[in-house]
């Protein structure tokens, strides 16, 4: 069993569905408490979104399918977190 908590995507989708049911839809995934959709980029056919998914044991392989069933594409996987409790992230000498 996974124990995925959060998952942070960075998505490419076109116009249609929109966020709202995007996020209907990824909301209803097992195991998932919790989603935020942020639209980043517009152009004339597709929309650019930061997907944050989080739940508990947590299934990346359903997470994905149900964005490619809507026509989605996952870009790339931005943060992952698991364990029993989420990390949070800090600012290093490094990021700056």
């Amino acid at each position: 069993m996974s124990n995925l908590r959060k998952i942070v995507l960075d998505v490419l989708k076109p116009h249609k569905p929109d966020i709202v049911e995007y996020s209907e839809r990824l909301s209803e995934i097992k195991h998932v408490t919790g989603v935020s959709l942020f639209l980043n980029e517009v152009d004339q056919e597709t929309e650019n979104i930061k997907v944050i998914i989080e739940g508990f044991n947590l299934n990346y392989h359903a997470i994905r399918k149900a964005i490619e069933e809507m026509a989605g594409s996952v870009h790339s996987i931005d943060a992952i977190y698991s364990g029993e409790e989420i990390v949070d992230e800090i600012e290093t000498p490094q990021d700056r």
